[in-house]
């Protein structure tokens, strides 16, 4: 896949999930009254609190916010460039996309302004506007941040972890419902919304980047071997004819 591909399909991808989140802005944060999933979703969460399961809910929403998705992406950063200069600019620019997205995801929830769900059904602290949710975004989009490093660089075993981000994104946007900060169209929103502004990163990565400080796509890390199905050359780049 050459760069130019690589960049039309990220921006793809990100204009379809910004197309999708806007219809859920309006559907759901235009609205005045929560829609019956939300509501419903509410009420089964009220219903299945169990003491265990609500601590660990609020262990687990507590990584999807502060240090750890700054943590994860500079990880991230760290095991992707192939070179010391290429890491630093894998790990400013993830830290500075993941930034980036917080900012512009604060102004989109003050602008829309749709109330939380009622106070006496909340498990945890939450403060500030509830659509779209706060650390669902964060958590998505380091997840979706640490999967494509790990996709470039193709490890062994890069299933598993790309699983793992996932889930983690995932599990961290339901524990806002579970423990009843947000409605579900708020989490979805913030999938969405990550979707949305990472497609959009990746695109201008890929088409204004120099090659210099891009690593080596598709490239193994040092020790390791190539998938079985890489191409030759590596991602971005054509096999020789």
């Amino acid at each position: 896949m050459t760069r130019r591909d690589a960049a039309d399909l990220a921006g793809s991808a990100g204009a379809g999930a910004w197309a999708a989140f806007a219809v859920v802005a309006v559907v759901a944060g235009g609205r005045g009254t929560p829609l019956t999933v939300d509501e419903r979703l509410l009420s089964w969460s009220l219903g299945h609190r169990p003491e265990v399961a609500v601590a660990l809910a609020r262990g687990l929403t507590a990584t999807g916010t502060g240090v750890v998705p700054y943590a994860l992406v500079a990880l991230a950063g760290l095991f992707l460039g192939p070179t010391a200069r290429q890491r630093a600019v894998a790990v400013a620019l993830g830290a500075a996309c993941l930034a980036a997205g917080q900012a512009v995801r604060t102004g989109v929830m003050e602008l829309i302004a749709r109330p939380r769900p009622p106070g006496p059904d909340w498990a945890t602290y939450a403060s500030g506007w509830s659509f779209p949710s706060g650390h669902t975004t964060t958590s998505a989009l380091t997840a979706g941040l640490v999967i494509v490093a790990v996709l470039l660089r193709a490890p062994r075993g890069r299933t598993a972890l790309c699983l793992a981000a996932g889930c983690w994104g995932a599990a961290v946007g339901l524990t806002r419902v579970y423990l009843g900060v947000h409605w579900f169209t708020d989490v979805l929103g913030g999938w969405l919304f990550a979707a949305g502004w990472l497609g959009m990163c990746l695109c201008g990565a890929a088409r204004w980047l120099p090659e210099g400080l891009l690593p080596a796509c598709g490239r193994p890390a040092p020790g390791e071997s190539p998938a079985a199905d890489d191409p030759p050359g590596g991602l971005g780049r054509s096999p020789s004819v």
